[in-house]
């Protein structure tokens, strides 16, 4: 079983736009991604598929954060993820860090939030249903 206080592999797909762990915040990672070619969409801003990958890593990496923490180390599958878009992704670094509203035996959910130079004003939010196998 892996150990709790290794460092983070993030899935292929995350690596894939150069979305890397920051730091933590609260025991959770927080996760960030430069902006750059990988996560342009229409010019100077990022795409909405880029945004829904940053939410969906800091989900999964909080919630396997807190299972190795409690010596699980499950396979994790999504049920759903639902993203809303709240303001535009501009040119500059974004983060996200998920929180844990709900950990069961067999089901987790999750809160994600992004932002970019604000905290308080994110640009984009998501739910995740994850199950847990």
């Amino acid at each position: 079983m892996p150990d709790a206080r290794e460092p983070l592999e993030l899935p292929a797909y995350a690596r894939s736009l150069g979305i890397t762990v920051c730091g933590e915040e609260a025991g959770m990672p927080v996760l960030t991604v430069g902006f750059g070619p990988m996560v342009e969409g229409r010019p100077a801003h990022f795409h909405g598929g880029a945004t829904a990958g940053l939410l969906e890593a800091a989900g999964y990496a909080a919630l396997h954060t807190a299972l190795l923490a409690a010596g699980r180390d499950p396979q994790l599958k999504p049920i759903n993820i639902t993203v809303q878009y709240l303001a535009a992704g501009k040119s500059e670094p974004s983060f996200a860090i998920g929180r844990i509203t709900r950990l069961g035996r067999r089901n987790a959910n999750v809160a994600v939030e992004a932002w970019q130079d604000d905290r308080t004003r994110p640009i984009a939010a998501a739910v995740m249903n994850i199950l847990i196998v």
